[in-house]
């Protein structure tokens, strides 16, 4: 199978779950946005395609298929890239867990947009500051607290007692969240041994870092999910 991913230009973003699982294996893709511009999202967007209308990318094509949603579409790919155990209740359970990452990336992106998306950062800055340190104390802790047990849970290594698609979201967070709050991940990261660990090790894993040193892997920056503002960090 050959796919097709659809994601904005110039950002990681939540596309980038996505594309670290098809790296992963070495699936047959095309970035299309990259190579044929944001215009490509829109006819999908606008409804002037055949098929399931997707509210915004990531979405992916697979033959006549489309399917949007990070979860949705990382649990389409894990059985036949194999990335995801065979029995239903560990699917399920892979399921939750994504569904889960992406919970935590939303609230990621409310603590530089908590009014609105439609708003810059700079229209909101302050409302944004009394967020985030919020979320630092408080949220932060508890989801990585949470990801962490699932890991000890599991026998350390894993997600689900083998690689999974899991384990990749789980690294594109613990380098995201180290791109975006610095400090505040050098006062927690003590605590997560696991998911330390586990972040190093999906970094060493041959196709992954092949992509992680290509121009395929784009620099985080300040227009995607993960954005270094410091004064959302913890204080020095």
């Amino acid at each position: 199978m050959h796919y097709q991913l659809y994601y904005w230009t110039g950002i990681q973003g939540r596309g980038e779950f996505v594309r670290l699982a098809l790296e992963d294996v070495g699936a047959s893709y095309e970035d299309v946005a990259r190579v044929e511009g944001d215009g490509a999202i829109a006819r999908f967007l606008d409804g002037s395609h055949e098929g399931a209308l997707p509210f915004a990318p990531p979405f992916l094509k697979a033959g006549r298929r489309v399917i949007a949603q990070v979860a949705n579409i990382l649990q389409y790919l894990g059985p036949p890239l194999d990335l995801v155990p065979d029995s239903e209740s560990q699917r399920l359970y892979a399921h939750q867990l994504q569904l889960t990452v992406s919970d935590l990336v939303a609230e990621v992106h409310d603590c530089h947009h908590p009014i609105a998306s439609s708003l810059y950062y700079a229209d909101q800055r302050t409302e944004a500051f009394r967020r985030a340190a919020n979320w630092r104390e408080h949220r932060l802790p508890r989801f990585l607290g949470y990801f962490e047990q699932v890991l000890e849970r599991a026998g350390g290594r894993h997600a689900l007692r083998e690689h999974s698609y899991v384990d990749l979201s789980l690294f594109q967070l613990m380098v995201g969240l180290g791109y975006a709050f610095p400090r505040a991940m050098q006062r927690l990261e003590p605590g997560l041994p696991c998911l330390r660990a586990l972040a190093a090790r999906v970094a060493e894993r041959p196709r992954i870092g092949a992509y992680l040193r290509s121009p395929r892997r784009l620099a985080f920056n300040e227009d995607g999910i993960f954005r270094h503002y410091p004064e959302l960090d913890d204080s020095r």
